[in-house]
């Protein structure tokens, strides 16, 4: 099978290449992923996909297979921003092949990663899918604004897979888990007066200064995984309110971005912050709440809270993705891991508990990076991975 498979990725090696070219140039911000979706979708039905459709929010999810076992590989397909091109050696989307690298934003998160999936998938049906099977490739929007929130809609309100796949960059290893994430605001009320009588106010700028210090304090006390390593607690913006720049200001408010590693929780997070306010009766802790529009027109709200996960390293998911990676990388070594960041795993095993691995082409430091470029030389090992594994992963499920 292994051999087949890579015949048959060989043999496509040119059309996967220049797909993943197409894909880079198709630009596809948060919220503005539609042109990326036709194309997307264009290609599926041109490679005989059993089925594809689009949901209300905009993912695009196609399927090869009809067994009841179902497996899903997720890769999202929006980018953040690449406008700065004066900062770029190379066009951000004009698809460049350089010293054996394809540049441009999404290259490496994640766009190109859908490219090798749906390419894996039309390899995967053309040499029989295991008959109890249904593999799906889904392109998911907006993660970049907001982790999970799109793929939580299709999978309550559309199917839900056995099995995830994500496609984020794991510099072709095998990753199972990554630490959460809750964004927090803290606002503290003072009272104003004329800066020339401070005794007359209450100066909420002091109050968060203190504030502040004592959450610095307290990212001292945070304790720390083997695994997913220590959480973290960043103020990353502050802000005032007063009448003039002549005035005490009656307001002060900071962001707050808190990574959670194991048994760290979005009730655990808030309770710490309180336990840090200067002036807790005159001060509010609050989880901050995303909202917009999808390209489709569909207004998705989601509180930003991400909930922390691991799949433990013996799952028959991690070790069929550990022995199809040794497979289609013969000679290197292979780890098993996790990433730094964040992914739609938040939503596939942090919220559903549906397992979840993590296995795509490109570097994690890569991401958002100016000159952002994924290995030409990754996207056949990856198209292999993709077509491979739900052989592997039905041996170790017996």
């Amino acid at each position: 099978m292994k051999e087949k498979i890579e015949e048959l990725v060989k043999k496509y090696e040119p059309e996967i290449i220049a797909f993943a070219q197409d894909i880079v140039r198709t630009k596809s911000y948060s919220g503005e992923e539609g042109k990326l979706v036709e194309l997307l979708e264009k290609k599926m039905k041109e490679l005989g996909f059993d089925e594809v459709i689009i949901d209300e929010t905009g993912n695009i999810i196609g399927r090869v297979g009809s067994g009841p076992v179902k497996i899903l590989y997720d890769a999202h397909i929006d980018t953040v921003w690449a406008e700065d091109k004066e900062n770029w050696s190379v066009d951000p989307f004009g698809g460049v092949i350089k010293d054996g690298k394809l540049y441009g934003r999404g290259s490496s998160d994640e766009k190109v990663a859908i490219g090798c999936m749906i390419y894996g998938a039309k390899i995967l049906k053309e040499i029989g899918i295991p008959e109890n099977v249904s593999v799906y490739v889904m392109g998911s929007v907006q993660e970049e604004d907001c982790d999970g929130l799109s793929m939580y809609h299709t999978f309550t309100e559309v199917l839900k897979p056995d099995f995830v796949v994500l496609g984020e960059p794991t510099s072709l290893d095998v990753y199972r888990g990554h630490r959460g994430r809750v964004e927090l605001e803290v606002i503290v009320k003072g009272k104003s007066s004329h800066a020339a009588h401070p005794d007359k106010g209450d100066n909420a700028i002091y109050k968060m200064a203190r504030t502040v210090l004592n959450i610095e304090e307290l990212t001292k006390t945070f304790k720390e995984d083997p695994f997913l390593g220590k959480g973290t607690a960043v103020v990353s913006h502050i802000e005032s309110k007063a009448p003039s720049i002549n005035s005490v200001p009656y307001e002060s408010r900071i962001f707050i971005d808190r990574r959670l590693t194991v048994n760290e929780t979005k009730e655990t997070a808030l309770k710490e912050i309180e336990s840090a306010l200067a002036d807790p009766k005159n001060s509010e802790v609050r989880v901050l709440t995303y909202e917009a529009k999808s390209w489709k027109g569909r207004v998705i709200t989601q509180e930003k809270y991400f909930p922390t996960w691991v799949l433990e390293e013996s799952h028959p998911l991690v070790q069929a993705g550990f022995k199809t990676a040794k497979e289609v990388r013969p000679g290197e070594e292979v780890k098993i891991s996790r990433w730094i960041f964040s992914t739609n795993g938040v939503t596939s095993m942090g919220r559903l508990n549906i397992p979840s691995i993590g296995f795509g082409p490109g570097d994690e430091w890569l991401a958002h990076a100016v000159d952002e470029y994924v290995r030409v030389s990754d996207l056949p090992k990856a198209t292999a991975f993709y077509a491979l594994l739900p052989f592997n992963l039905k041996e170790k499920l017996g």
